[in-house]
């Protein structure tokens, strides 16, 4: 790669904020890292449609190469608080 090459940027967005990557692919834990999002979080990504959204765990690889992914993070359950 010329010094004046970029590497390649994949986007994501995480409640209606933009992020940028230089990988094609990251897992739950740094995409919510990389969003600043609390570990304890549960993240979800917004599916196209009537498809209902899915719950992405910390260990789950996601593929950037197919266009900008939406996420969204919900803060765990605190029932009886």
């Amino acid at each position: 790669m010329s010094e004046h090459q970029k590497p390649k940027q994949y986007h994501f967005f995480v409640d209606a904020k933009k992020y940028e990557t230089e990988h094609s692919s990251l897992t739950g834990a740094d995409i919510k890292r990389i969003a600043g999002v609390n570990p304890t979080y549960q993240l979800f990504l917004e599916e196209e449609g009537d498809n209902p959204d899915r719950a992405i765990s910390d260990g789950e690889g996601i593929d950037l190469t197919r266009g900008a992914k939406h996420f969204y993070a919900v803060p765990p359950a605190t029932f009886g608080a």
